[in-house]
């Protein structure tokens, strides 16, 4: 698709609910050199920009002319919707595999050398050492990545060296580079059948949905943590919390919830092996200067002509 006319986008805005992750202000700064007018604004000014970077959708972006998600996902924009009205819509994809694979990596660690214990120990002032069996090493350790987009991809090329096999599921089982093995959708229960981690990093789409569900849970061995770092739905929780209540799986680690913030009767809070994070995974001090060097490059393919990088609409 080609991108919006030039002559159509003369201000760009950087919306202040880019504030969750980052000051808008560094952004708009870090884009000051552009020949657009770059400004922060809130929501009465949209209606004076020709394009948006933001976190959060509105519907006054369906009067502009492209509108920029500082996230990978897209689910919370109404594409068809932009679609109809012609508003172009590109995404952050591409920015968010390493800083994504390190928390994974994190959460792996936590749960093998015990650290959450340790954390939650300190807090009570108390000396307590792991059981004789409680801690292992990740080395050896199968990790299943089901969606090897860049999430994926990221998480594998991190996993990798720290000596775990990386199996990855996608659509197709065509091999790809960092992982060990691929398999396809269809086959996801013979995947996870033997991993010691399953780590979700698919988009949110109607097929994703509830992807990991009592089914899912009942396939994993019983030893087997769930990491979720994609978005909170593809992860049934009532489902999830009843594996984890009736020691079906061994714990999980999780960034994204159906509701959030997740609510304080939630009792994932209080399930001792459960890792609760605020939807921050991706998050690092140079998360602006990614999305920054995607709109640069936008603009710069506006003013020739080009199409968009990470187009979505």
């Amino acid at each position: 698709m080609a991108p919006p006319a030039a002559s159509t986008i003369d201000r760009l805005g950087v919306h202040d609910s880019v504030s969750a992750v980052f000051p808008p202000e560094v952004l708009a700064t870090a884009l000051e050199d552009l020949s657009l007018s770059v400004s922060v604004i809130g929501d009465d000014e949209i209606a004076d920009c020709d394009a948006v970077v933001t976190l959060e959708h509105r519907e006054a972006y369906l009067d502009c002319a492209w509108i920029h998600s500082i996230q990978a996902g897209v689910d919370r924009f109404p594409i068809d919707e932009f679609e109809a009205a012609g508003v172009g819509l590109t995404n952050s994809s591409g920015i968010h595999g390493r800083p994504i694979g390190e928390s994974v990596a994190s959460y792996l660690l936590a749960f093998a050398r015990r650290l959450h214990d340790h954390v939650a120990h300190q807090q009570e002032r108390r000396w307590a050492r792991p059981a004789w069996d409680e801690a292992f090493t990740l080395s050896g350790a199968t990790a299943c990545v089901v969606g090897t987009g860049t999430l994926g991809q990221g998480v594998a090329a991190v996993l990798g060296p720290l000596g775990l096999e990386v199996i990855g599921v996608r659509r197709s089982s065509e091999p790809l580079p960092a992982f060990d093995e691929m398999y396809a959708n269809d086959d996801l229960l013979e995947a996870i059948a033997d991993a010691d981690f399953v780590i979700a990093t698919v988009p949110l789409t109607d097929d994703t949905h509830h992807l990991f569900d009592e089914g899912v849970f009942d396939a994993m061995g019983d030893d087997a943590y769930l990491v979720n770092v994609a978005r909170g739905p593809v992860v049934d929780e009532a489902a999830l919390v009843a594996a984890l209540e009736s020691d079906s799986l061994a714990g999980a680690a999780l960034d994204v919830f159906e509701e959030e913030p997740l609510p304080a009767d939630s009792p994932l809070w209080d399930i001792e092996e459960v890792i609760v994070t605020p939807h921050a995974a991706g998050f690092t001090q140079d998360y602006y200067r990614g999305v920054a060097d995607l709109v640069r490059e936008n603009v710069e393919r506006l003013e020739s002509d080009e199409a968009f990088v990470n187009r979505v609409v």
